[in-house]
């Protein structure tokens, strides 16, 4: 039987994601080793490498140049925060707390798009994206002894995330896709180089496959995002981010013992259900 278009989008999100799941997981264990920097560098070296297999299968000789290079500056820039903190929470936070908490970003783009964009939001909408917040304030318990400032960053993480996917937005109007990555990579890169020696640690056997492991999962998981957006929309796949969710509690628990707690449960499902819940009521992702 042949699959419709829709269903191998789908097919290639849920690829998408369990491919930046188990990038996750290398990470939280390359992070204890080595800096931020150092992983950052391996990562948009192996973006730039998918930018230029990109540009040679589309054949798009001219995918270096650009029609709004300060709008891939910052493009850039958050994507580098974005990949930052979430790097930086896999190194004190479990994957289980870290994914339950950036899993709000989907929500705080419709509401980033309201403000930014001036694009029009319901009462009911504006309510879900509220109850995706008080998921937050769950996993986070604040003011409550549990609570762990640390828990801070993924929510960071998914704000720079919110705003990088808004500036793409805006970009992917004139610039294609392969364009986007070859900026992207090349402004990291450049800005990777002046920081990463600095706080440059060996890098052994172990390391190495790691570091390759972390570049070809980056690489694959944003790849299959791209084949799955050619072949259906935005709106019925971004619901399958929150798979994101239960692969990070799996592949925590089998490769870190981690497990998360009762709220963080509750939180998690919370924010996931009103994510869905928004993605499929807002009229701008249909």
């Amino acid at each position: 039987m042949k699959l419709s278009s829709t269903y191998i989008g789908i097919i290639f999100a849920i690829l998408a994601n369990f491919s930046f799941s188990i990038l996750d997981t290398l990470q939280k264990t390359v992070v204890t080793y080595h800096s931020i920097f150092q992983i950052l560098l391996i990562k948009y070296f192996f973006v730039l490498f998918l930018s230029l297999f990109e540009s040679y299968r589309k054949k798009n000789s001219g995918f270096y140049k650009t029609r709004n290079f300060k709008l891939q500056i910052i493009r850039s820039i958050l994507s580098i925060c974005e990949a930052g903190c979430f790097v930086l929470s896999f190194k004190y936070l479990s994957l289980a707390d870290t994914h339950s908490i950036a899993a709000l970003a989907p929500a705080m783009v419709v509401a980033l798009s309201a403000i930014i964009l001036r694009e029009k939001v319901n009462l009911k909408i504006w309510l879900a994206i509220f109850v995706g917040f008080v998921g937050v304030l769950i996993i986070m318990r604040p003011g409550m002894t549990i609570f762990d400032p640390k828990s801070l960053i993924p929510l960071a993480a998914a704000f720079f995330l919110s705003f990088y996917q808004i500036v793409t937005k805006k970009v992917s109007q004139n610039d294609s896709t392969e364009t986007s990555l070859f900026f992207t990579s090349i402004i990291a890169i450049f800005v990777m180089s002046f920081l990463a020696p600095f706080y440059w640690s060996p890098i052994l056997t172990l390391s190495f496959l790691l570091f390759i492991g972390v570049g070809i999962f980056f690489s694959l998981g944003i790849y299959f995002q791209i084949i799955a957006l050619s072949y259906t929309k935005a709106s019925i796949i971004q619901p399958f981010h929150y798979t994101l969710i239960l692969w990070a509690i799996l592949l925590g628990y089998l490769f870190y013992n981690d497990l998360p707690d009762l709220p963080t449960i509750i939180g998690a499902s919370v924010i996931a259900l009103s994510g869905i819940y928004v993605l499929n009521k807002t009229p701008a992702s249909n």
